[in-house]
C-alpha cells in the first residue's frame, strides 16, 4: 500500500470517526467519509483486545492485503475497525466480511462503473 494510500494523521482519524457513517459485522466494522481525492485512503484500528503485538500486526497486514486485491470507487476515508473475535478468524472469512461491507456501503468498484468511465 503506498503512502499516500494511507492515513496517517490522528486529525484524519477523527474526521472519520466523527462525520463518516459506520457499517457493522461481527468481525470488523468499517468507517467511511467521502474526501473529494481521486484516490481512496485507509486507516486500521487494532486495539491490544484483539490480542498481542504479532496478532495485531497479522490482522493488520491481512487486511491490507484484501484492500491491495480490492477494487474500490476513488475518493474515500475509510478506516477499519477489528474487533477481537477477529484474532481467531482465518483470511478467507475475514475477505468475505471486509467484501461484505464494501458491498453494502456501495464502495466496490463494479464492472458498470468501469464501463461508465471508459464511455466518458
Amino acid at each position: 500500500m503506498r503512502r499516500e494510500q494511507c492515513l496517517t494523521k490522528r486529525r484524519q482519524y477523527a474526521l472519520v470517526y466523527s462525520e463518516g457513517r459506520a457499517w457493522v459485522n461481527s468481525l470488523v466494522v468499517m468507517k467511511a467519509l467521502s474526501n473529494g481525492f481521486t484516490l481512496s485512503r485507509y486507516g486500521f484500528s487494532v486495539s491490544r483486545q484483539v490480542g498481542k503485538a504479532v496478532t495485531r500486526n497479522r490482522v493488520k497486514r491481512r487486511l491490507r492485503e484484501i484492500l491491495r486485491l480490492t477494487p474500490l470507487e476513488p475518493g474515500w476515508d475509510i478506516v477499519f475497525i477489528a474487533r477481537p473475535v477477529v484474532a481467531a478468524a482465518d483470511y478467507a472469512s475475514l475477505k468475505e466480511s471486509v467484501r461484505g461491507l464494501l458491498s453494502r456501503a456501495g464502495l466496490l468498484k463494479t464492472a458498470e462503473s468501469n464501463f461508465r468511465r471508459v464511455q466518458s
